[in-house]
């Protein structure tokens, strides 16, 4: 890759000292410490205190575009109406403060709505992943003790046969196009909200009068789990509210280390329009995207699947001036044949985290997009979202990094021996991470909680150095986990699946190399002597247990048992050499 051309006098300021002129007392970005949990933390003084807060916030834009899907089009002050109305709703079923309201359905606005008003009643929202199967999302259900769901049709018919399974839950609500509802407690969320486009005519009637404080909790988010069972990270309004301040932020820095002000807020400029094309219910669409652009009286434009022309023809049309989420979008953006077609010219930044990238992406993307900004970040599902941030001049002179953690962040890189000897810069151990974007916990997993949230800070589980600045650069993850374009998948899983099919005695799951998704999940497996069973077989075994993103794309059979190190533990490395990466 070609030296990136940088300014002269680049950097004109260390990245300490941006912290500390961001911080500095009567600054929007003005930092404090406080004790949280009992630990003394640096939080951004001025970030609002609650999802109540933010849904309150959207009043003030009134007839301002919020969210754009297909032909629905929804104004700040219309998404108000049905978040006021729809948490009536939820009030008039019983739903309080502490009780979980699972939300599960592709991106659409009726998940925003469900979202901010299940927050603003102070109940656990608990977005699940509407890419699990059934077992999976009784799985959700029943381990966060879910009292109201809110689903999408797809999902209701996924789930409709799991619900007598779900003791705590007392009322779904059903959008979109629905066949049938066989169910009492089933209600279809149009008879209380109507369609998205009427929502304006809604009575403008304020929120419930609940009372909701920073460090109540807020939302629970599941990651996958080593043990092959998801875990609930249970996060507060604080945790999650934090990204909004952390993203302004992060760019504020790459103003003072070009040695210029940071621009001051226009509220002449153009409204600003971000392009979703990751699902709300992760963490980085919901916590680093969703929640900031309604805080900052941004547009939303949702997807109904990614597709790169559909993508282009959105970008042209609203005016879309960010767009990205995993590295996967971002090389689509540039290489398509069709791009060309289109007015891009919107386009200013293009960022993205979740997954390795390669760092001629942040080259290619300046080809591409000459007045863009790529940057790129690191976070997690027990980080709330974005901890690092890595833009301008900082991501060109740093590629391979994901950049220094937020001014009210703290990381170190610890032994991974005995999770205590902190390491000297350069180093590689393990990723600890420390601030108020911290989960709490896992939803009822003592054990795991124990083993990760330590003092205050996460333990990521990934192997990374730190240089002399502070920068970080992801080195591996100390945990058998695979990255498949930002969705995690935890081998063991797979590999459980794999041996309950009656012909496998051996198997393991292995990265391999994808240069748009960044890895896909192959399987190596040695079947049991005289039983047979195909490529095929065996994906479709796990096609069925598993949602379709965790089925290895390629199965090779190994005619001896796996090989193994002296303790027993399969050696992948070999494994991998069988998938040679591709040059495509």
């Amino acid at each position: 890759m070609s030296e990136a051309v940088l300014p002269p006098g680049w950097p004109a300021m260390s990245i300490q000292q941006a912290h500390a002129i961001l911080g500095q007392p009567g600054l929007p970005t003005e930092i404090v410490e406080e004790t949280i949990r009992g630990v003394k933390v640096k939080t951004w003084k001025n970030q609002p205190p609650t999802l109540r807060a933010v849904a309150e916030m959207s009043k003030l834009h009134g007839d301002k575009v919020f969210l754009v899907y297909e032909d629905e089009r929804v104004t700040f002050d219309a998404f108000h109406r049905a978040v006021a109305k729809f948490a009536r709703e939820l009030q008039a079923q019983g739903v309080e403060k502490g009780d979980r309201v699972a939300v599960i359905m592709r991106n659409l606005p009726e998940w925003v709505v469900a979202f901010y008003a299940a927050a603003s009643l102070g109940a656990i929202v608990t977005p699940l992943n509407a890419w699990w199967t059934g077992p999976e999302l009784e799985y959700g259900l029943t381990d966060s003790g879910t009292k109201v769901a809110v689903m999408d049709a797809e999902r209701y018919s996924r789930l409709s046969e799991h619900f007598h399974n779900c003791p705590d839950l007392k009322r779904v609500y059903v959008s979109r196009e629905v066949d049938e509802i066989a169910h009492p407690y089933v209600t279809k969320l149009e008879e209380v909200l109507g369609g998205a486009n009427t929502w304006a005519s809604l009575p403008d009637d304020a929120l419930p009068d609940v009372e909701v404080h920073t460090d109540d909790d807020a939302t629970i988010f599941y990651t996958s789990g080593t043990t092959g069972r998801p875990k609930g990270a249970l996060a507060t309004n604080r945790a999650v509210n934090c990204n909004i301040f952390t993203a302004g932020a992060a760019a504020a820095r790459s103003f003072l280390r070009k040695g210029e002000q940071p621009p001051a807020p226009d509220p002449n400029a153009p409204q600003r329009a971000a392009l979703l094309s990751v699902p709300f219910f992760h963490v980085t669409g919901c916590f680093a995207v969703l929640n900031p652009t309604l805080a900052t009286g941004g547009k939303l434009v949702l997807m109904f699947k990614w597709e790169p022309i559909r993508a282009f023809e959105l970008i042209e049309r609203e005016k879309v001036t960010t767009a990205g989420g995993v590295p996967t979008i971002a090389w689509q953006l540039i290489e398509h044949p069709a791009r060309g077609n289109y007015d891009l010219s919107s386009l200013e930044g293009v960022s993205y985290g979740g997954a390795p990238s390669a760092p001629e992406l942040v080259r290619r993307l300046k080809e591409v997009f000459p007045k863009s900004q790529p940057g790129q970040g690191w976070g997690m599902t027990e980080t709330c979202a974005t901890v690092t941030s890595n833009s301008g001049e900082d991501y060109q002179n740093r590629p391979d990094s994901c950049g220094p953690a937020a001014a009210v962040a703290e990381l170190q890189i610890r032994d991974p021996a005995d999770g205590v000897t902190v390491l000297a810069p350069g180093q590689v151990g393990e990723l600890w991470s420390k601030g108020p974007m911290n989960a709490k916990l896992y939803w009822n997993k003592p054990e795991p909680t124990a083993q990760t949230f330590v003092d205050g800070w996460v333990r990521t589980g990934d192997l990374a150095r730190l240089d002399e600045e502070g920068f970080c650069f992801i080195i591996d993850r100390a945990k058998d986990m695979l990255i498949r374009g930002g969705e995690n998948i935890y081998c063991v899983e797979v590999e459980n699946v794999l041996y309950d099919h009656p012909a496998v005695m051996d198997a393991a799951v292995v990265a391999k190399p994808h240069r748009i998704l960044g890895e896909e999940p192959a399987a190596v497996v040695t079947l049991k002597p005289g039983a047979e069973a195909t490529e095929e077989e065996l994906r479709a075994h796990v096609a069925e247990r598993l949602a379709a993103f965790k089925v290895p794309v390629e199965v090779k059979f190994w005619h001896e048992t796996l090989p193994r190190n002296p303790n027993g533990k399969i050696l992948k490395t070999e494994l991998k050499k069988l998938f040679a990466p591709e040059t495509a």
